[in-house]
């Protein structure tokens, strides 16, 4: 780990005026993903700017409300994954993150963070692989050609395949989250689809978020699909252990019939992934085993394997088809 500045933020304002006009600055919360890549010597920032003093602020608040559900970007995954209301009207975003990393990493790591987490590409990860574009542009992609199991089939590029690895993502895409972001010029709000890139000819360009802005809060209107809603994460272990395929689901179901289907895939993906064709494909109709496989058919339909992972695509469907059919199912 190479020597840093170590800051800490008094007042929002502050931390985006040091963060916006230092090169190389990064933002500390939980740092369960920034240390580990400082520490692999991935990640170099000059300047680390301890954000976590303002989670006193609306930066660090859950507050619900007739009018949807915020949650500070500074929330601990534990604190959200554990809301009692959360747990019953959005059951997707408590049960994304229930399974994403162990008890003490939830304890410690923030929502914003969690969003922000980089890939587990171990030839991203690993500095002694000279070829990751996402590490260094123009230098390559060693997994197109190498050991790509855990590499994403969908959103992929000739220069990147790596998989984007977190799981509340995926539940604010289902639930049509919004993302409010504080920067100099002031604080706008993005559709949360708006705030991940694929990686095209650019890969190591992984947000839309401009040089020191910083996530306040997430934006989660409430819907007739929040209650109706299911995260299924399959992976190697049953703990643990990140998706080789997950499946996001919310459903807004009348007499059986679908009005209104979200859905979003983790895992197989290099971004957050929205399947809009799945969920075009769903509506005016039943969920029934042969309309989820038709959804799931639709959802992978410009999907690539690289080799090792080619199972990924008939895994992917057969997780999308037993999540549709698990919200369909649900007593609410």
């Amino acid at each position: 780990m190479q020597a840093f500045i170590y800051e800490r933020a008094t007042n929002p304002a502050g931390a985006v005026a040091t963060a916006s006009h230092q090169n190389g600055a990064h933002y500390l919360a939980g740092g369960t993903t920034l240390f580990d890549l400082m520490k692999l010597d991935v990640m170099r920032p000059q300047t680390v700017i301890d954000i976590n003093p303002l989670g006193g602020t609306a930066h660090g608040r859950i507050e619900l409300g007739r009018s949807g559900l915020r949650l500070g970007a500074l929330a601990r995954m534990a604190d959200a994954a554990d809301h009692p209301q959360i747990r019953e009207q959005y059951p997707v975003i408590a049960q994304s993150l229930q399974l994403a990393a162990s008890q003490q990493i939830r304890n410690m790591a923030s929502l914003g963070g969690n969003v922000l987490q980089r890939t587990r590409c171990p030839y991203f990860r690993d500095v002694a692989y000279a070829a990751c574009n996402k590490r260094d542009p123009g230098s390559g992609c060693a997994a197109i050609e190498g050991f790509n199991r855990s590499q994403a089939v969908l959103g992929t590029s000739e220069k990147c395949i790596a998989a984007y690895a977190g799981d509340f993502a995926q539940a604010l895409i289902a639930l049509d989250a919004a993302v409010e972001i504080a920067g100099s010029e002031g604080t706008r709000t993005i559709p949360f689809t708006a705030l991940h890139r694929k990686p095209g000819e650019a890969p190591d360009k992984e947000t839309t978020l401009l040089p020191g802005e910083l996530i306040v809060s997430f934006l989660v209107p409430a819907a007739a699909w929040t209650r109706r809603s299911v995260y299924l994460k399959v992976r190697d272990r049953e703990s643990y252990e990140f998706a080789l395929a997950s499946a996001a689901v919310a459903l807004d179901q009348q007499n059986g019939t679908v009005r209104n289907a979200r859905i979003a895939l983790g895992g197989v993906a290099t971004a957050p992934w929205r399947a809009t064709e799945a969920e075009e494909l769903l509506s005016g109709k039943p969920i029934n085993e042969p309309n989820a496989k038709l959804a799931a058919e639709a959802a992978f339909a410009t999907a690539k394997g690289y080799g090792h992972n080619d199972f990924k695509i008939e895994l992917g469907k057969r997780t999308l088809s037993r999540a549709l059919q698990q919200a369909a199912a649900l007593e609410i």
